[in-house]
């Protein structure tokens, strides 16, 4: 073997270590998209001293910074954040290009870096940027060194930012938490390639824009516009295959062939029939696949694949119609915070969210009040929960230029970033609760419309100018009331929350004293104990009724999960689960409310204990219930036909009992006679052993990239009872690569203590032992696999 083949050979070899090394934990590898999330040190300034002047050097000696891989969180907080870290922390990454990357062009990309970044390749500033949760996106090309080892380093800094907004964190209503707390990756590209739609920055272009102008089953009409770009020194012969795959199979394919001129870049236009196309909805989340291929010169150089939805949402008055079908958005809000990590969450951890989402009943959610991930907008077209996709905005407007145009640009990113993606059936452009003037609004309705032209593309917010669509959350529709007059599609952003206050503060609650901030009688956390949890259930029920009984569309109820707020140091517990993603009753009222196709449910809301109440609620959407008593007929009946129940398609049943007595309650769901589902709950009794869970909701814990997960233990009884009166410290141990990441001590809360734990890095078998004095000891076994 000559020379000249044993230096190309080891250039390969080097190649492909390089891709290994980066793409070998399990996270995806796109062939030209290798992982940049392990392999970081990192510094918080203020465990650093006063400068770093010399951070971004390769002179800086970093062996005593930490280790840590992506996502990552900036600070681990404890569960009730009312001191959030805010300041400056610094990554840094040795990264080792292959010398046959030499003429590549090489991009890296940060999912999100909190909030305003700067950015060095080996010792020379490359880049800016102003914003927490849209991609950092930069051509690292004539800074990155093939064949060398080069450092990258990267200054976050997540204080109060007047360019970005939103309100300054101690009167927040929510937590900006710091840190590279999603993925980072390098792409590695020919002299011709296809162009990254952030980058790009092209109105309507970039990338590869997926439409569907033409929907129908019989046949529909896929458009896809892709920008190449020619960085070569001469003209190259370019061809472009697109390719439609439905499962599989190949559905459709179409060629175009043309010659780029050295310099030139070129939007290439594809159109592709699908007969017998499977649209998709909330029912049929069916998603294709896109394959584009890239050739030049007669050899293929980039292979990019998309997946997309056909589909069409369509306003018809003040109605949606999705594929022709009216449909209703029971919606939700959500923030993206896990306890202890913050926004470092995996993105197996944004899936399990949102499949806790579609499991509670809801098909629509609203990304409140900023860009969610990339990996939950995913699971989202996977699941069919369409999404209300936003910007960051929340009580904060800046007359200012620089805040301008910070927010014009982030419009224009997020589309370009979510705009194939089928689940987004329009943009919020507004910042929430907000007064803004109307040139602001008019500019951000007329960005929606230029980045995504069209028909049947809406813009939202929740002022009645300007938007496509209203959005008007309930409290203020009570006190200001609603005026059909405006005639756009009206949609209830919030309810279930505000309106039950003890105390109105309007926009300025953080004012309030905090010994009156009860604030809600719908935020209960789930140790307030049966009775509060079943007022926050009928609150639920009143306010979704109320606003079915309106010309809305849709509704978010708010909100999801209980989360952290900047302005306050306890939890806001209106979420429907908590904090650790357990359920309250009203998870089950919600879950009650979706068709029985999608699920059948019957749930008793009791723990049939003394103090429980004897105007016994079920949730179910079943015809008729029975509840039985000991395996005693208490009675069978039919939905409730009281005020609150008017308009709901399945309002709960309510059983009225003579007296407590201890034992079994059962109820038996019937649809159409038959018997469909049913529940039982059991009074509990003492302690006696712990029994541990891990939650997967749809996907198993993964080593190698960051999966966080909920591990659950639960005090119960000799029957298997989970005992809600047991609220003592448990002592958890584990085996394994894994480590567990609460700040305070395991403790029980209602009779389940939630454990957080991060899988490692490496495949393993992990063992976890709950201890608790006076109970038996539980034990689980977890199968982590990369």
């Amino acid at each position: 073997m000559t020379m000249k083949k044993i230096s190309i050979l080891c250039a390969l070899l080097a190649s492909l270590s390089f891709l290994s090394a980066c793409s070998g934990s399990g996270e995806k590898d796109d062939g030209n998209k290798v992982s940049l999330s392990t392999g970081w040190k990192y510094l918080r300034l203020d465990d650093g001293g006063a400068s770093d002047a010399d951070f971004h050097t390769a002179a800086l000696d970093d062996a005593s910074w930490d280790a840590v891989r992506l996502p990552h969180t900036a600070n681990i907080e404890p569960l009730v954040v009312n001191d959030q870290w805010q300041g400056i922390c610094w990554y840094r990454k040795s990264l080792d290009v292959p010398a046959a990357y030499a003429g590549k062009k090489l991009f890296v990309e940060l999912e999100a870096a909190m909030n305003y970044s700067q950015i060095w390749i080996n010792g020379t500033k490359v880049m800016e940027h102003q914003g927490g949760y849209l991609p950092v996106v930069l051509d690292a090309t004539d800074y990155l060194n093939a064949g060398e080892s080069n450092l990258l380093a990267i200054r976050l800094d997540n204080t109060d930012n007047e360019v970005t907004g939103p309100k300054p964190l101690k009167i927040l209503d929510f937590n900006m938490y710091g840190g590279l707390y999603r993925n980072a990756s390098l792409t590695v590209k020919d002299q011709v390639y296809i162009s990254h739609p952030v980058l790009a920055d092209q109105v309507a272009g970039g990338g590869i824009f997926i439409t569907t102008p033409k929907v129908a089953e019989a046949e529909s009409e896929v458009q896809v516009k892709t920008h190449v770009i020619n960085e070569a020194a001469q003209s190259k012969a370019v061809t472009l295959v697109q390719s439609v795959y439905w499962d599989g199979k190949l559905v459709n394919q179409v060629t175009d062939s043309s010659t780029l001129a050295a310099g030139e870049d070129r939007a290439l236009e594809a159109q592709l029939s699908v007969t017998d196309a499977q649209l998709w909805s909330p029912d049929a989340p069916n998603l294709y696949e896109l394959k584009s291929e890239l050739i030049v010169d007669g050899h293929t150089v980039e292979t990019q694949r998309t997946r997309f939805g056909i589909r069409e949402f369509e306003f018809r008055g003040t109605d949606l119609y999705l594929n022709g079908e009216q449909i209703y958005l029971r919606g939700v809000n959500r923030h993206q915070e896990y306890p202890f990590v913050g926004y470092a969450l995996s993105d197996n951890a944004q899936y399990r969210d949102a499949m806790k989402i579609k499991e509670a009943g809801f098909n629509a959610i609203r990304l409140s009040h900023y860009p969610h991930s990339t990996a939950f907008m995913d699971a989202c077209d996977e699941l069919g929960i369409i999404t209300i996709d936003a910007f960051l905005g929340w009580q904060y407007y800046n007359d200012t230029n620089a805040f301008k145009n910070n927010r014009y640009d982030a419009a224009r990113q997020l589309i370009r970033r979510d705009r194939n993606h089928p689940s987004v059936v329009m943009w919020e452009m507004s910042l929430n609760e907000t007064k803004m003037p109307i040139p602001f609004m008019e500019e951000l309705h007329q960005i929606v419309h230029e980045e995504y032209p069209g028909q049947n593309v809406y813009s939202s917010g929740w002022m009645p100018d300007v938007y496509d669509v209203f959005f008007q959350a309930r409290q203020h529709r009570i006190l200001h009331g609603y005026h059909p007059e405006i005639g756009k599609p009206y949609f209830v952003s919030e309810y279930g929350d505000w309106e039950y206050y003890s105390s109105n503060a309007g926009l300025n609650q953080d004012k309030l004293d905090k010994t009156t901030r009860l604030e809600s009688s719908s935020r209960q956390l789930r140790a307030h104990g049966e009775k509060r949890l079943l007022q926050q259930a009928y609150n639920l029920q009143e306010s979704y009724n109320d606003n079915l009984g309106t010309m809305a569309f849709g509704d978010g109820y708010w909100v999801m999960y209980d989360y952290n707020r900047g302005y306050h140091d306890e939890l806001e517990a209106s979420g429907i689960m908590d904090i650790f993603r357990l359920p309250k009753f009203s998870y089950d009222f919600y879950q009650s409310q979706r068709e029985p196709s999608n699920g059948v449910v019957v749930k008793i809301a009791s723990y049939w204990q003394e103090t429980s109440a004897l105007d016994l609620k079920v949730f179910s959407n079943c015809d008729t219930v029975e509840l039985f008593l000991n395996d005693r007929l208490v009675a069978k009946q039919q939905p409730d036909t009281d005020e609150n129940s008017t308009h709901l398609g399945h309002p709960p049943f309510t059983f009225k009992l003579d007296a407590f007595e201890a034992g079994t309650l059962k109820a038996v769901g019937y649809i159409d006679g038959k018997v469909a589902a049913e529940h039982a709950v059991q009074t509990p009794g003492e302690a006696t052993d712990l029994v541990l869970r891990v939650d997967e909701s749809g996907k198993a814990p993964q080593a190698g990239v960051n999966d966080v997960v909920f591990v659950y233990i639960s005090a119960v009884d000799a029957n298997g009872t989970v005992v809600p009166d047991y609220a003592e410290r448990i002592e958890f141990e584990f085996e394994g690569d894994v480590r567990v990441m609460n700040v305070e001590p395991v403790t029980a809360e209602a009779g389940i203590a939630p454990a957080v734990i991060q899988i490692g890095d490496q495949a393993d078998v992990l063992t976890f032992t709950a201890t608790a004095e006076g109970l038996g000891a539980g034990q689980l076994t977890i199968h982590a696999e990369q």
